[in-house]
């Protein structure tokens, strides 16, 4: 059985039955058909996931692991803000009419700030600091920038990542302000479970525990019958993860560098909401 399985099943099963409805208060969220959006949440959600053990994918459904590292990369390696530059349409409904999704997620990690080393920019900063600083407590990055946050078509839900550096093990948290568990939940720990792996790779040290906390995680009222639906499913054992051993060069992975070996799972024959 998928340890990712059975954390995403205990999660949806906790904010269930004992998470607080939001139904008295205004809401911004909508559906396509203009009604409020209300969710079920629970408040400080904390999961860990030993990437030296198992690949944290779900089974009870399938998570596209191409599609979510293309979007990884498209973030972290592009450090792009511009839908044109991504494969998938999946971001197009809060783009301008020029691709544009604002001063958010990738255009922050891209900025690049004056050190004492000289200029970097986050990522950098972090691959920098994975290989000469390993020690360091300092190893972080921030999407959350108050002073651009009118400039985003959206803020940022996975907003920062903590690294730190355990003997030869490169060890991650994952922050992340707001969770909507149906859609989202399982293709941010894939990405940033990969991102772990390529960072390990690449500064010559293994991947240990991605630590996820979720400040809000949350069920739209629409998705409690799927979700009742995929957590009463028996999970298959978690597949395998491949990266390809020879990149050295952060910049030089695709996704085609990343691929699952014997992953099964469950099939998911309804269309699933999204709220804006």
């Amino acid at each position: 059985m998928s340890l990712a399985d059975t954390i995403f099943i205990n999660n949806c099963k906790d904010i269930l039955k004992n998470g607080v409805w939001d139904c008295d208060q205004p809401v911004r969220p909508r559906w396509q058909d203009g009604t409020p959006a209300h969710t079920v949440k629970r408040f400080g959600v904390v999961n860990r996931y030993d990437l030296s053990e198992e690949f944290p994918i779900l089974t009870i459904r399938r998570t596209y692991v191409k599609s979510a590292v293309d979007e990884l990369l498209w973030i972290w390696q592009k450090k792009s803000s511009n839908v044109h530059d991504f494969g998938s349409r999946i971001w197009d409904q809060w783009a301008d009419e020029s691709g544009s999704i604002g001063k958010a997620y990738g255009y922050q990690l891209g900025v690049k700030h004056q050190y004492k080393e000289g200029m970097f920019d986050q990522v950098d900063r972090v691959l920098y600091d994975l290989k000469h600083n390993p020690s360091s407590r300092r190893i972080l990055t921030n999407l959350y920038v108050h002073q651009d946050l009118h400039d985003m078509a959206l803020y940022p839900c996975a907003y920062s990542m903590t690294f730190n550096v355990s003997g030869n093990t490169l060890n991650a948290i994952l922050n992340q302000r707001s969770q909507d568990m149906l859609v989202a939940n399982n293709w941010n720990v894939c990405q940033y479970a990969v991102l772990t792996h390529l960072m390990a790779q690449v500064s010559g040290l293994k991947a240990g525990e991605l630590v996820h906390v979720i400040a809000d995680a949350h069920i739209y009222d629409r998705h409690v019958p799927i979700v009742e639906d995929i957590i009463a499913r028996a999970p298959y054992d978690a597949p395998t993860l491949r990266i390809n051993p020879d990149v050295t060069d952060f910049y030089a992975f695709t996704a085609n560098d990343v691929t699952l070996d014997n992953y099964r799972y469950h099939p998911l024959d309804v269309s699933i909401p999204v709220a804006q």
